[in-house]
Formats: structure tokens, C-alpha cells, sequence
């Protein structure tokens, strides 16, 4: 019994695999049709069908041509049989034409499909992508590889599922091609000779079709590899690191590595096409030609024994020899098939990815969030959060209050969990445990889009959009009509108002040289913007403010006049200030401390420097950096000061 378990085993399992591999994306891909609109499809299905039947109409005219040809000769011009030779060539020229003029409106009628459905996959891409409400799925590299895999195609326009529901109907013209050539060959020797060459064609197609197949699952084994290679092609070609390739001279270092990460890419690939494509061609191609040859065999004799007619003989020989030449491969289906149900399949497998993630984590909260919220505190309460896939545990039972419409410091060492803070703040994640609460009531239980518009956020890689500087700051709220009054008063307090007065074009310069009338700004002057950005949001009603080292770009002295103005900017805001910079968090009504994920002190300014504890200790390191002629920033790492000043920069990146 156990070796008849083994021996029929596997047989289900390996069903179980074609299907998912050949049978699964069609079927997915036929159901992207009616996304091209019903009219269209059934115009392509009938262009098809006629594309399909007019070569077996040349055949079967040109047959009857040859078949006439000594008995037109016989008779003479005029003579009847002339006349049915006649009609026979022009039917057989009809059908020829036909199929010049008709090949073009399939290929155009095939485009018009292809954009309609990639449209429609360009906005299902974008909803999925933007679907879950955090972004642990986006910081996943398998979801990211199934991400890339999907929009690269689509991207290139180039064998994308568009395509290949084009390819899947031009399979029709294919295929009614080949059944109507069988049908002829039956009709002039025996059915078992056009069955035996529909195998035949089919074993072709087979090695052909099948080993596309198994060729392009190569490709999907090593697309974390290729994101890697476009990655550093995309940077040495760039203008984002230009300067610095030069300066360093780094141009053959990403040169290099290009070509390594290019080489590990292509190493599997073309050892499995030489697997695929090497001895199985042979077979499939031996065991094609010995049944055609059997076919054309059983035509000969039936000619030779005089069953066929010159007629027959040539609908026989032309239908064979067209028959075998459909068991090819298909310009206008075979890869586009291929490759576009690919970056199908990659695009349900990251819509998997996405609602797993989403069916993980918190369900999504529908509750109102009062408009002036939080008017008593934000609270940590026995906060954990682990990144996913990762060891460390960043924050560890956390407890902190966050005092409606007062200024709370955040300050610790690098990888205290500072960041993560503000993450779970802004529901970029949700807590491992514990929970985080407005007045009492749980974030998780609030709508979290209406939750983010309470919320203003300066993070520390904030985005610097290639758009207007009026757009710049007016992003900080899309949910309300712009006000251009309030976008230049927003600048006016971030004090870049000015600066953007004076680009080509004021506020409506693009902030970009890569643009007409463009222009380009210094860092501070980029993080100014990015300032006005939250507090254009607070002027849109935002209630809680959150600054993740806001001025790291500003020298000094601009970050003290920055903050000297800020308190004001900000009274009565329920603000949260991530800074490393001592100097200014003093500043803050209340200053908390975070270490090992825990808060370890909390107080004012002065109340920590009594307390002489972890507070004091950093600030008075700080303190004599700035006397020895030290900015904040600067880090030496040789030397007694290395130490100090790895020890008091706070603005990680957890």
C-alpha cells in the first residue's frame, strides 16, 4: 500500500501545479475582459474568428485552383471550367486582401483594449498600494518584490495585462486557424489524420508556449535582485546623486556593482533556459515532426491509391504544412500572455500581501474624532511595538502623557524609540501591545483618517515634492479648499516667505530645476517649507503638533530665533518635539526622556537639572561642546569627543 501511495502520490500535486501555473492566470486574465468594455470584446472576438477563418478559406480556394488548372486549361478562356478557375482565384485573392486589411484593425482594436484595462489596473494598483493604513506592509520585501513585479510592466507599457488579454482573444484567430485545417484534412483523408496533426501542432505549441512559461518564473526567483541592480543603475544615472558620484568618484564603484548584482541576475535565468530549452526541445520537436510525417505519409498513399483528387491532395499537403507552422510562436500573444499574466499574478499576490497585513493588524476604527480633540491629554499606556521581522523590541511597556495644549520634548539616545513614537502617534503603525488614547478613547477605535487630520507632523525625512512652493505647504491639508492667504502667512511664520517671494515665479515656482522657471533651495530653507507645511495644517484645524527634529537643517542660531518664534506660533497646540538639540527642548513646557523604550525621567527643564540624573548628565556634555566651539551636529568619532557626541545626538531613525 505505501508504494502504491508513492507512485500515485504526486500525480494530484503536480496537476495542482500546472494548473496554478498555466491554467490559474488565464482564467484571472479572462476575467480583466470586461474591463475593456463588452462592445470591444466581442468586436475583437469576432475579428478574431474572421482572421481564424479567412487562411482556411485561401487554402481550400487555392486548392480548388490548382485542382481546375488542367481542366480550365483543357477548355480553353470562356469555357466553363475557366470560369469556376476565375472565381476560384479571386475568392482565394478576397481572402488574402482580407487578411492584410483586417491584421491592422485587430492590432489597433488590440491597443485600444490593452489601455482600457491597464487604466483600470493603474487605478487598482494605486487603491491597493494606498489601501492598508500603515506602512509595515510597504517596508516588506516580499511585498515590495510582488509590488515591483507588478508595476514594472505596466509601468513600461510593455507586456502588461492589457496585452495580454489582447493576446488571449488573438488566440482565437489562432486557434479556429488550426481546427478548421484539422477539419479539412479529415474531410479529404481521415479524421484520425486531423486529430493526429491538431497533437502534432499541439506538441509544438507545447515546447514553445510551456517553455516561455517555465523560462519566466526564472525572472520571478530573482526580482529582489533586479530591484537592486535597477537601484543602482537608477542612482548613477540620476541627478539626485550626481554631485556626490563625482566628488567621491564613485561612478566605477556603482558601475561595479551593477554589474555584479546584473550578473547574479542573469546566472539562474540562463541556466534555466538552457534546462528548458535545450534536450526537451529536441524531444518535442522529434516526437511533432514523426506525426506529421505520419499524416503526410497517410496522404501519399491516399493519393497513390487515387482516393484524392489533385484538389484533395493539395487542401491535404497545405493544410498539413499550415497546421504544423501555428505549432510556432505567437508575436501577438505569446509573450505579452506570458508576461502580462505574470505581473497579474504578482499584483493579486501583493493585494494578498496587503489584506493579510491589514487582517493582522488592529481593525480599522469608524468612530468620530471630536474637532477639538484632545482637549485634556494623548496617553501612552503600556506601549510595546516590535518592527515586523525584527528582534529588538523598540518600545518596551511605555507610559507617557501628553498634556493637551502644552509642548512636550522627547529626548534619548539614538534607537531609544523616539520615531516610533511618532509613528504610532500617527497611526503609521500600531502598537505590539498596549494602546494609545484621546480623552480616554482608544486611536485604534477612531477613524484613522480623520484621526491624521488632527494630527501636523514635520518627520525627519519629509518629502520634498517636486510642485510648487505654494503646493509645498498647502499639502499639509488637501482635505480643505486651498487659501493662498493662509499658505503665505505659513510661510510668513516658518520666516521662508521671502526667500519663495523672490524665486522666478514667488509662490508658484516649481520647486525643481528640472522644470521650466524652476527653482532649487539650501536644506534649511527646504525644512522651512516643510515647517510651513504643519503649520498651514494647523491653521486647518489640526489640534496636535508633531516635530521631528525640525530644524537639523538650521545652523544655531536660526534654530533658537525658529523656536523663540515657535512657542508662540504654537500656544494652546498640543505639540510634541523631537530634537536633540538641548538648547532647544529647554524650551518646552514639559521634557521627557526615553531610554531602552521606557521613559526614565519627566519634568521641566530646570526640575531635570536638579534631579542630576540622565537629563543633566546629556545637557551639561552638550553644553561643553558648545563652549570647546562644537555645534550640536558635528560628531568625532577618534578622540575624546567621539563618544559625547554619538551620546547626545537624539535623532535616530527607528
Amino acid at each position: 500500500m505505501t508504494g502504491t501511495t508513492s507512485a500515485t502520490g504526486p500525480a494530484p500535486g503536480r496537476v495542482r501545479t500546472w494548473y496554478a501555473a498555466a491554467v490559474a492566470p488565464r482564467v484571472a486574465t479572462a476575467r480583466l475582459l470586461p474591463t475593456g468594455g463588452a462592445g470591444l470584446v466581442a468586436g475583437l472576438v469576432l475579428l478574431n474568428l474572421v482572421l481564424g477563418l479567412l487562411p482556411v478559406l485561401f487554402v481550400v480556394a487555392t486548392s480548388r485552383v490548382v485542382g481546375q488548372v488542367p481542366v480550365a486549361v483543357g477548355g480553353g478562356v470562356g469555357s466553363a471550367a475557366w470560369d469556376v478557375l476565375v472565381r476560384d482565384f479571386v475568392l482565394a485573392a478576397a481572402a488574402f486582401c482580407g487578411q492584410q486589411v483586417l491584421a491592422p484593425a485587430q492590432t489597433a482594436l488590440g491597443v485600444r483594449l490593452k489601455r482600457r484595462v491597464d487604466g483600470r489596473l493603474r487605478d487598482r494598483m494605486l487603491a491597493s498600494t494606498l489601501r492598508s493604513t500603515g506602512i509595515a506592509p510597504m517596508e516588506d520585501q516580499a511585498t515590495l518584490d510582488a509590488l515591483s513585479e507588478a508595476t514594472r510592466q505596466v509601468d513600461s507599457e510593455f507586456h502588461t495585462p492589457g496585452d495580454a488579454c489582447a493576446g488571449l482573444l488573438a488566440l482565437v484567430a489562432r486557434y479556429v486557424r488550426l481546427a478548421g485545417f484539422a477539419v479539412l484534412v479529415g474531410l479529404v483523408s481521415t479524421w484520425w489524420a486531423g486529430a493526429a496533426l491538431v497533437v502534432a501542432t499541439m506538441v509544438f505549441r507545447y515546447g514553445q508556449r510551456g517553455g516561455l512559461r517555465k523560462y519566466s518564473t526564472a525572472w520571478r526567483g530573482v526580482v529582489g535582485v533586479r530591484r537592486r541592480a535597477e537601484y543602482l543603475r537608477d542612482v548613477a544615472m540620476g541627478a539626485g546623486a550626481a554631485k556626490e558620484l563625482r566628488v567621491f568618484g564613485l561612478a566605477g564603484w556603482f558601475a561595479d556593482r551593477y554589474e555584479d548584482a546584473t550578473r547574479e541576475m542573469l546566472a539562474p535565468v540562463t541556466a534555466r533556459r538552457r534546462l528548458i530549452y535545450l534536450k526537451p526541445y529536441l524531444l518535442y520537436t522529434a516526437v511533432g515532426l514523426a506525426i506529421g510525417s505520419g499524416v503526410l505519409v497517410v496522404l501519399a498513399r491516399g493519393a497513390a491509391a487515387g482516393d484524392l483528387t489533385l484538389t484533395g491532395l493539395t487542401l491535404g499537403l497545405q493544410s498539413v504544412v499550415a497546421a504544423l507552422l501555428l505549432g510556432e510562436y505567437y508575436p501577438e500573444s505569446d509573450v505579452p500572455t506570458q508576461y502580462g499574466m505574470q505581473s497579474m499574478a504578482a499584483l493579486e499576490e501583493f493585494e494578498e500581501r496587503i489584506g493579510a497585513a491589514q487582517d493582522a493588524g488592529r481593525t480599522a476604527g469608524t468612530g468620530p474624532v471630536p474637532p477639538a480633540s484632545p482637549t485634556v491629554s494623548l496617553r501612552f499606556e503600556g506601549v510595546a511595538f516590535r518592527y515586523p521581522g525584527a528582534s529588538r523590541t523598540v518600545l518596551d511597556g511605555l507610559d507617557l502623557e501628553l498634556p493637551a495644549g502644552l509642548s512636550t520634548a522627547v529626548v534619548g539616545i539614538n534607537g531609544a524609540g523616539k520615531t516610533t513614537l511618532v509613528k504610532l502617534l500617527t497611526r503609521l503603525h500600531e502598537p505590539t501591545a498596549g494602546r494609545i488614547t484621546s480623552d480616554g478613547t482608544d486611536l485604534a477605535d477612531l477613524d484613522v483618517a480623520a484621526w491624521r487630520r488632527q494630527v501636523s507632523v514635520i518627520f525627519q525625512d519629509f518629502v520634498r515634492y517636486e510642485l510648487s512652493a505654494a503646493d509645498n505647504i498647502a499639502l499639509g491639508a488637501t482635505h480643505v479648499p486651498r487659501d493662498d492667504a493662509a499658505v503665505r502667512d505659513a510661510a510668513r511664520d516658518a520666516d521662508v516667505l521671502d526667500v519663495l517671494e523672490a524665486l522666478p515665479l514667488g509662490l508658484d515656482t516649481p520647486l525643481s530645476r528640472a522644470y521650466e522657471d524652476g527653482a532649487d533651495l539650501s536644506g534649511g530653507q527646504w525644512q522651512r517649507v516643510a515647517i510651513a507645511r504643519s503649520l498651514y495644517a494647523l491653521r486647518a484645524g489640526a489640534r496636535v503638533l508633531v516635530l521631528d527634529e525640525p530644524t537639523s537643517a538650521l545652523d544655531v542660531r536660526a534654530e533658537a530665533a525658529f523656536f523663540d518664534r515657535f512657542v508662540e506660533l504654537t500656544r494652546g497646540v498640543t505639540s510634541v518635539l523631537v530634537s536633540h538639540r538641548f538648547s532647544s527642548v529647554r524650551r518646552a513646557d514639559r521634557i521627557v526622556v526615553v531610554d531602552a523604550g521606557r521613559v526614565v525621567e519627566q519634568g521641566t527643564h530646570a526640575e531635570l537639572l536638579a534631579l542630576d540624573g540622565h537629563y543633566a548628565r546629556l545637557f551639561r556634555l552638550q553644553a561643553e561642546r558648545f563652549e570647546a566651539g562644537f555645534d550640536g551636529d558635528e560628531h568625532d568619532h577618534g578622540g575624546a569627543d567621539g563618544p559625547v557626541g554619538d551620546a547626545v545626538t537624539t535623532g535616530e531613525r527607528s
